[in-house]
């Protein structure tokens, strides 16, 4: 039986770090993997941090063909809507995120990651993150109402068992700048038009009442009626100068990620998320995040070699 990597349900951590690598040499692949896998197991815990691995899914298809799913892809173009609002690819190789209840245990342990991977990659982008008021984004709405509750998350997020991929999941991976100026400028009301939901409570509008470019709307997807949800773990960052989200969302199933791109981008209907006037998307990258037993395999693979 295979295990999730325990950091994508791990709860509760206040300081984070997001780490894109991108391989100094094409052939090189097998060695990064290997030497993230050696580094210390998802299951367990780092100096008290929790790490949680992702790497691009063409790259994941090479190295474990047996193990990969059927419909998984690069965030390899940039999608542009009809109005000529882009979402850029800027797809790397290897993606770790290390969380923690300390900043400094994230240092230490991003440090060791960083000197683990030099010599087969260089660092591409590191983003430091937090939890702003507890549970809202720095627009000052409860960020991930719409998450399935902690024991339901498994089976939005993990690949089911028995399928190649079993317990992995796949990962879109943003950075989003705010405009929060622009955003504070508008009156409350205008600001819970353009989310969807009421900014105190976080109580979503009534269908008839929902504005077909608001952010639920453009982010909900819906399949014979049912809605196909994904599991969220954003944080904020930056500071008052520049600031924004870090859009960390796992799925079962690549392609309802792809397709909430395409809504919010106003791709399929021309309707575009009104949130992305006040929010600028700087990145976007997919990875696959194998099973703890995947990832593991590249280990004995290296002692062997």
């Amino acid at each position: 039986m295979a295990n999730a990597q325990a950091g994508i349900f791990a709860m509760g951590s206040s300081s984070h770090i997001y780490l894109e690598f991108s391989l100094l040499k094409e052939d090189e692949g097998i060695d990064l993997v290997e030497a993230i896998a050696s580094l210390e197991m998802p299951q367990a815990t780092v100096a008290g941090s929790n790490l949680v691995v992702g790497v691009r899914p063409t790259l994941w298809r090479t190295l474990s063909p047996h193990d990969t799913p059927s419909m998984l892809f690069d965030f390899s173009e940039s999608l542009t809507g009809p109005d000529g609002f882009e979402m850029p690819a800027t797809q790397r190789d290897l993606f770790v995120w290390i969380a923690s209840g300390s900043q400094g245990q994230v240092f230490d342990v991003a440090e060791t990651v960083v000197e683990t991977v030099t010599p087969f990659a260089v660092l591409n982008e590191e983003i430091t993150g937090w939890h702003y008021r507890q549970n809202r984004d720095l627009i000052g709405f409860v960020d991930g109402t719409a998450n399935p509750i902690l024991s339901e998350a498994p089976s939005v997020a993990l690949i089911p068992q028995g399928s190649p991929g079993e317990c992995g999941s796949v990962l879109l991976f943003q950075r989003w700048r705010h405009s929060l100026p622009e955003f504070n400028e508008l009156s409350v009301t205008e600001q819970e038009m353009v989310i969807g939901r009421t900014k105190i409570d976080s109580e979503e509008f009534e269908e008839e009442l929902l504005p077909p470019s608001s952010h639920v709307a453009r982010t909900t997807l819906m399949e014979n009626d049912e809605e196909l949800p994904i599991f969220r773990r954003n944080t904020s960052y930056g500071s008052p100068r520049e600031n924004g989200t870090v859009f960390v969302g796992f799925s079962k199933d690549q392609p309802r990620l792809h397709a909430m791109l395409q809504r919010m981008a106003g791709i399929p209907d021309g309707i575009r998320d009104a949130l992305t006037y006040y929010s600028t998307p700087l990145s976007g990258s997919y990875y696959f995040v194998p099973s703890v037993e995947a990832l593991g395999s590249f280990i004995d693979a290296a002692q062997d070699r």
